[in-house]
């Protein structure tokens, strides 16, 4: 199969709801977008309602949607947020960068990362930077699309009693 994309889809209560499900799936096995399983939809709308409400075509936030070619089903999200500071401008930061479980393992990601750079190329970005929560291996997995490590908070991640996990941040330089 092969990924259609979409920048900038109409936030219609049809997707709003296909992306909080996917949320929740996602986190349910494991991803590290924001909450720690188990979760359920009720608890991810009020962030996605926050993540949405900054989203429009003319900025300040973009959406990028993967969906499977034939089935359209949605597969894959990112959001690309404006740091909202004018010296900042030049990069933007990826936000819930998420590949459903059922299909990951198929390199939609990498699919999905290259899709972002593409476009960030093209609204002539500098750079896109990306946090990741340690203890996942996700660093590898950014790393294999570009990106490197530039920084690490130790500990600054709480997914559980006694269960701290490092924030780590990387960067692609597209000059």
């Amino acid at each position: 199969m092969t990924l259609t994309f979409t920048l900038d889809p109409k936030l219609d209560p049809d997707l709003t709801s296909d992306i909080v499900r996917l949320w929740a799936d996602v986190t349910n096995a494991g991803g590290a977008v924001g909450f720690v399983a188990p979760v359920t939809e009720d608890e991810v709308w009020d962030t996605a309602d926050r993540q949405f409400a900054g989203v429009h075509p003319d900025g300040p936030d973009r959406l990028l949607i993967a969906r499977e070619s034939g089935t359209d089903r949605l597969v894959g999200v990112l959001f690309f947020e404006s740091m909202r500071f004018d010296l900042m401008e030049h990069w933007r930061m990826l936000k819930r960068v998420m590949v459903h479980p059922d299909f990951q393992g198929r390199g939609y990601g990498a699919e999905l990362l290259a899709e972002a750079e593409r476009v960030a190329r093209e609204w002539g970005l500098q750079s896109l930077r990306l946090t990741a929560r340690g203890g996942l291996g996700l660093e590898r997995f950014y790393a294999r699309s570009g990106y490197r490590e530039v920084g690490r908070v130790p500990a600054a991640i709480l997914v559980a009693p006694g269960d701290y996990r490092d924030d780590i941040t990387m960067w692609l330089d597209l000059r």
